[in-house]
């Protein structure tokens, strides 16, 4: 693992800076989740927490999401929103739904949507990340305020999935 900060080739220089942050983001939270098994990804620790499984497909729902407003000027659809809602959302519906898949399952998930972003930021440049936007009630925001976010949000899950791990050693 390479624990530098330095622009990915194929991206302009503050996007390829970008795609690096997002990428050592990912390859963390993967070693993190690289040994657990099906039955690791559906532990319920407290009857209103989430399982690292519904963790994971939260992950991929919110770069989803920052795909589609960010690359596409555009809320979800309704379409989209139904396919994403559990994820998104999680609590009870994810609990009762997001479970009995392998961890390769997961991964699939995560590396599609990623695939998609890396790919949607390579026909982007530096300007693009500055462009801002308003959000409905009247915040504003930047293309690179959104993308940090992706990242915030995978590393502030991953701190649960930890917590969850360390429940299960102390149970196995």
């Amino acid at each position: 693992m390479d624990y530098r900060i330095k622009s990915k080739d194929g991206y302009t220089e503050k996007i390829g800076e970008l795609v690096s942050m997002l990428e050592h983001t990912r390859e963390v939270t993967l070693e993190e989740i690289a040994d657990l098994t099906q039955a690791d990804l559906d532990v319920l620790p407290h009857q209103t927490s989430n399982t690292i499984g519904a963790l994971l497909m939260h992950i991929a729902s919110i770069e989803f999401v920052h795909q589609v407003v960010s690359f596409e000027k555009r809320d979800l659809t309704e379409q989209e929103y139904a396919a994403w809602k559990i994820p998104l959302e999680l609590g009870n519906q994810a609990r009762e739904t997001i479970h009995h898949q392998p961890l390769d399952y997961y991964i699939d998930q995560l590396d599609q949507i990623r695939a998609n972003t890396l790919a949607s930021l390579a026909a982007k440049d530096d300007q693009w990340l500055l462009e801002e936007d308003k959000w409905s009630h009247g915040v504003p925001y930047n293309h690179y305020y959104l993308w940090f976010h992706v990242m915030e949000d995978e590393i502030n899950h991953r701190g649960q999935i930890r917590m969850i791990k360390r429940l299960l050693n102390q149970n196995a």
